[in-house]
């Protein structure tokens, strides 16, 4: 990970390497130029000590001539040398351009110190005449020494006055170079700040942007920044965070809904508990009289009427033991068949039921008074308002992993939109002679005991009677029987 504090260093380290290029290029062709003026300066006074050795020759051999002492001798002696020195050092002065000048120049050095030993030499053997001749040739080839030094260096002038001039034309150019290298790098300074800038801020807006997101509940949009320093870190730390608040979110909305759906099914039961109670009124005197009924109407012979009171006694036992379990098909038919049988008593011919059941599908486990309140609201809308009755159809059938149970009439039928409000329990049917069971309450029960909505359809159209479909599944957990269903 390429921290920030790398990134502030890796800018100075650049910004410092530029400056150091251009430095250490700055001070190589200075370097270069000073060179060259002081290899021109070295010549030139090179040649000016030539001049300057030769006329100190002259002098002192005119006092050593005047004065023939030691001492003047050991003067003439260190000029010698020094004159000698000097000409190795023009010797080194030689080049393309010069060559013959120098050699020339040489040459007279060393015929000024020949000329001097001769004098000498003459003067110490008493031969005046001959030390005086030589001392004039000396002279003037020291005069001619001064003049070939004169020439010499205004050639090395006219030379190097070409030098000169592009030495000041470079420097014009070095200026120029100047400005330029200064506007680059200000703009590569611009622009590396930019960049740097841009390696922060970018990041920083993206993970405020997420903020505000998070500000206002939205949980679900992922939080991307990419980058390699401590911003990156903590965008992914604030990813995991908005993570586990959605999954926090997620978990208590999940939570709400279970509770919703227990106090949903306390309601339900509280309903079905409070409709079983008004429709008890005293259930050991009641079912001990329709007993005493049912046994007086055997002995008068009314056989009918007896079998009639069983199946009302029956019923009422059912409705008030079973409202808050399941049962199984089987259970359910057998109470189905005896409401109809009371409803058959009291319809007579008006009423037609035409059942088809399959028999392997009757160990189904179901909400307990889950058919009987369907086929009631047929009885009620479809049979008793018609004056010559009508029919009603009972079907229970297997279909792959389910079993089908219809149960249609052939009524007035309703409208689509009325059918689905019936569903929705914002429609409430009129109850008539009904057991007080609704239809809303038997949709709400089957989808607590399975946990499946729309398990149960409304087919309906005007004038064409209404088919009420339920589709029960048959796998089903083992813990999810009476036990549980009763404590939901």
């Amino acid at each position: 990970m390429t921290t920030i504090q790398k990134k502030i260093w890796m800018l100075v380290a650049m910004m410092l390497l530029i400056m150091g290029s251009i430095w250490l290029t700055l001070t190589h062709y200075n370097q270069q130029t000073q060179e060259q003026s002081n290899t021109i300066l070295q010549r030139y006074l090179r040649m000016n000590e030539v001049t300057t050795a030769s006329q100190q020759i002259i002098t002192h051999l005119n006092n050593y001539l005047v004065n023939p002492t030691d001492q003047h001798k050991q003067q003439i002696k260190k000029s010698i040398v020094v004159i000698e020195k000097v000409q190795q050092d023009v010797a080194e002065l030689r080049n393309a351009e010069n060559t013959f000048s120098v050699t020339n120049y040489i040459h007279l050095i060393d015929s000024l110190i020949e000329t001097t030993n001769r004098s000498i030499l003459f003067s110490e053997e008493q031969e005046m005449e001959g030390a005086t001749n030589q001392f004039n040739e000396a002279n003037r080839i020291s005069l001619y020494i001064s003049e070939m030094t004169l020439t010499i260096l205004d050639r090395e002038l006219k030379s190097s006055n070409r030098f000169y001039r592009d030495i000041i034309q470079q420097s014009e150019e070095l200026k120029k170079l100047g400005i330029w290298l200064l506007l680059l790098m200000t703009a590569v300074l611009l622009l590396a700040t930019y960049w740097f800038s841009l390696s922060i801020t970018r990041p920083i807006h993206r993970l405020t942007k997420a903020a505000n997101e998070l500000s206002q509940g939205r949980f679900d949009q992922q939080i991307e920044v990419k980058s390699n320093d401590e911003i990156a870190f903590l965008a992914k730390t604030f990813d995991k965070m908005r993570i586990n608040i959605n999954d926090l979110i997620v978990e208590i909305q999940q939570k709400a809904q279970l509770e919703h759906e227990l106090q949903q099914s306390k309601l339900l039961l509280k309903e079905s508990q409070l409709k079983s109670l008004q429709s008890q009124i005293n259930p050991h005197f009641l079912f001990n009289t329709l007993n005493t009924l049912s046994k007086k109407a055997y002995l008068d012979g009314a056989e009918e009427t007896s079998d009639l009171i069983v199946s009302v006694a029956g019923l009422l036992r059912y409705n008030l033991k079973r409202i808050d379990r399941s049962v199984t098909l089987f259970e359910e038919v057998v109470v189905l068949n005896q409401y109809m049988e009371i409803q058959k008593a009291r319809f007579r011919e008006r009423l037609q039921f035409k059942s088809d059941i399959d028999e392997s599908c009757l160990q189904v486990k179901i909400p307990g008074l889950t058919l009987q309140p369907i086929i009631e609201n047929a009885v009620i809308h479809a049979i008793e308002p018609e004056e010559d009755g009508g029919t009603i159809w009972f079907t229970i059938k297997r279909d792959d992993s389910c079993v089908i149970i219809e149960i249609g009439d052939s009524g007035k039928g309703m409208t689509q939109e009325k059918a689905e409000q019936l569903l929705k329990g914002t429609v409430v049917p009129t109850e008539g002679h009904s057991t007080g069971i609704g239809f809303q309450n038997v949709v709400k029960r089957l989808y607590l005991f399975y946990g499946i909505d729309n398990l149960v359809m409304i087919d309906s159209r005007e004038g064409q009677g209404t088919r009420v479909v339920i589709q029960i599944p048959t796998v089903r957990e083992e813990n999810d029987d009476e036990a549980s269903y009763s404590g939901r």
